[in-house]
């Protein structure tokens, strides 16, 4: 019971109760059009925070793993698109459902449960600070530009506008840099209040979310959307996840990483982040859609979650016997 409390995320039962808010009280009318401003503003500050959190000293580190670092930002922007354009062609996924699943394949990796992962399994903590944090920032920039390229291509059709750039840029790139240079002034107090900062992150993260699932809701989503559908998209998200674990795994082994960088690339390179990916859909697709869009997203964020948190588990041990018995042996 305890592991499992471990691996479920919290936060996703506030994420379910926003969700459920929005499909039982979706915003309309001009209560529709204040939930869409705040979560604009919500947007903004998210990203600035962003900004004011990530180092000039990370981004210069960045350099020196580079053979680890090119292998995590591969894996999670050509491998994982890739897999994400075959599975367009299942037929058994919903079609509607495919360009969230797409969509989730083009996200950076998370920060925050990729460092804890890793210092779990006893990996190389320092590079997955450097691997995690290079991921959001070239992903704020490349996760829309897949989009534009992918999304189209791929079977989902004109999803995204021109108009989108102003807002990738007034609302994503913008206060990401502002508040990068404003860390000589915000960057104590970012890290003096790094408790009160995670729950602005995660309130700016449901504001967009209950906007987005109010739009959808009213659209029509759960018109069309089964529980059957859901449960196969569940099982897409697993078939990912087991793929990119495996891939990660294997290319540790083929470019002969020492296993501390090893665990690195797997945890780095299997994840993709909801606090990125949600508002970025907020930005790039029109409102009726940022609820299908994120549905993927949510349940692979939880079952990578779950997954992980095994794995780490288990690899900690199996570092911790050894140093248990070396102990036993010098006793």
């Amino acid at each position: 019971m305890k592991r499992l409390r471990q691996a479920f995320d919290p936060f996703l039962l506030l994420l379910i109760a926003t969700v459920a808010l929005a499909s039982f009280l979706p915003a309309r009318g001009d209560g529709a059009k204040i939930a869409e401003w705040l979560a604009d503003a919500g947007i903004v500050l998210l990203f600035f925070l962003h900004g004011a959190k990530l180092s000039r000293a990370a981004i210069w580190d960045g350099a020196k793993a580079w053979k680890l670092h090119l292998a995590v930002l591969g894996t999670t922007f050509a491998a994982f698109p890739l897999i994400g354009l075959a599975m367009q062609h299942i037929p058994v996924i919903p079609t509607d459902m495919r360009a969230g699943l797409l969509f989730l394949t083009l996200l950076p990796s998370t920060v925050q449960s990729s460092i804890a992962f890793t210092a779990i399994a006893r990996g190389n903590v320092a590079a997955a600070v450097v691997s995690a944090s290079f991921s959001n920032l070239i992903g704020i920039a490349l996760t829309p530009l897949l989009v534009a390229l992918l999304m189209q291509s791929g079977g989902t059709g004109g999803l995204i506008s021109l108009s989108s750039a102003e807002g990738i840029i007034l609302q994503l790139l913008l206060p990401f840099l502002v508040g990068h240079l404003s860390r000589r002034w915000t960057g104590g107090f970012v890290e003096r209040h790094k408790a009160m900062i995670g729950r602005v992150d995660r309130g700016s993260i449901l504001l967009v979310v209950y906007a987005a699932f109010s739009a959808a809701v009213v659209e029509g989503l759960w018109n069309s959307v089964s529980g059957h559908d859901l449960a196969i998209l569940a099982a897409a998200c697993v078939i990912l996840l087991v793929i990119v674990l495996l891939f990660t795994w294997g290319l540790g082994r083929m470019l002969g990483l020492p296993r501390a960088d090893a665990i690195v690339l797997q945890f780095c390179g299997s994840k993709k982040s909801l606090a990125t990916g949600v508002p970025i859909a907020g930005v790039l697709f029109p409102a009726s859609m940022v609820g299908p869009i994120l549905l993927p997203v949510m349940l692979f964020h939880q079952i990578q979650l779950m997954a992980c948190a095994m794995l780490a588990r288990k690899y900690g041990a199996r570092d911790q016997a050894p140093n248990d018995l070396a102990a036993t042996e010098q006793a």
